[in-house]
C-alpha cells in the first residue's frame, strides 16, 4: 500500500516540486538508449516523470502505480495521452512483452513484503520479452541511511508556486532488521495544516536481491552504483535470458537423458 505522500492529493501535489532534481532518472533513460528499449514498463511510476521523459523520445510507455493521487497528477502533465497508464499493483501489470522493465528511485525498496516482492519480479519476468531487461536500485545497507534520516538534518523550507511556503523534515521513526520506518512532516503556511506521511522501506542485501533474481529466472547483467550518488546505491541491472534455437543442438559430450 502507498504511503500518504503518494496517496494524498495535496501532498502528491508537492512530489514533483519538492524533488525538483530528477538527475538520478539520467543513468536510466541513458541505459534505455543504449539498449535500444522501445517498449518500457515503469513500475511504480509514481507522478511520471520518466514515463513521461521515454515517451518523449518515443518510446511506448505503460506506467503502473498503486496511488491514484499520483497518477492523477502524471495524468495532466502535457504529453500524458502518450503513456498508458495503469491504476494497480504487479497484479495488475499488462500481458505484453516489453524491451524493459525499470524501477526507479525507492520503488523496488517500498516494496516490502516477501511475497509482493516475488510477485513483482515474477511479473516483471514475464513482462518481458526474451532478451529484455529489468533495471531497478536499492540503497547500500552498510551505508546506514537511516541514521540521516532527522529533523536537523532534513529540515528545509521550500516556496511553491501555488502552495506558498512549505516546511518539511523527516524523523526515523524504527529499525526493524531490514525495515526502517521513517515519517516525513509537512506545514502548510498558507492555512497551517500540518500532513505526515509514513513509509517504511526494505535494506535488500546484495546477495539476498542476486539469489531472488536468480530463483525467478534473470541472468544477473550488472550491479553498479548510482552515478549521482556514488557509495550510496546498488544497481541492479537483469536480464530475460534469450529462447534457446530450437535448431540448437546439444555440445559435444551433453549428457542425454537415459531412454532418448
Amino acid at each position: 500500500m502507498a504511503d500518504e505522500s503518494f496517496t494524498h492529493p495535496r501532498l502528491a501535489a508537492l512530489y514533483d516540486p519538492l524533488q525538483a532534481d530528477r538527475g538520478d532518472l539520467d543513468a536510466y533513460l541513458d541505459l534505455a538508449g543504449r539498449l535500444g528499449a522501445r517498449t518500457v514498463l515503469d513500475i511504480g511510476c509514481g507522478t511520471g516523470v520518466f514515463a513521461l521523459l521515454l515517451a518523449a523520445r518515443g518510446a511506448e510507455v505503460v506506467g503502473v502505480d498503486p496511488a491514484r493521487a499520483c497518477l492523477d497528477v502524471a495524468r495532466a502533465k502535457p504529453g500524458a495521452e502518450h503513456v498508458c497508464w495503469i491504476h494497480g499493483d504487479a497484479v495488475a501489470l499488462p500481458p505484453p512483452q516489453v524491451d524493459l522493465v525499470a524501477m526507479t528511485a525507492n520503488t523496488a525498496q517500498e516494496i516490502t513484503g516477501p511475497r509482493a516482492w516475488h510477485t513483482t519480479l515474477a511479473r516483471a519476468f514475464e513482462a518481458l520479452r526474451p532478451g529484455g531487461h529489468l533495471v531497478f536500485e536499492t540503497r547500500d545497507p552498510a551505508r546506514r541511511a537511516w541514521e540521516g534520516w532527522n529533523r536537523d538534518a532534513t529540515r528545509t523550507v521550500t516556496d511553491l508556486p501555488g502552495a506558498g511556503a512549505v516546511e518539511t523534515w523527516a524523523d526515523l521513526v524504527a529499525v526493524d532488521g531490514a525495515l526502517v520506518t521513517f515519517r516525513w512532516t509537512y506545514v502548510f503556511a498558507t492555512d497551517g495544516q500540518v500532513l505526515t506521511s509514513t513509509s517504511t522501506l526494505r535494506f535488500r542485501e546484495r546477495a539476498e536481491v542476486e539469489a531472488d533474481l536468480a530463483a525467478h529466472g534473470f541472468a544477473l547483467h550488472d550491479v553498479r552504483g548510482a552515478p549521482d550518488r556514488p557509495g550510496r546505491e546498488l544497481v541492479f541491472i537483469a536480464t530475460r535470458p534469450p529462447r534457446p534455437s530450437p535448431d540448437a543442438r546439444p555440445a559435444a559430450g551433453t549428457a542425454r537423458p537415459q531412454g532418448t
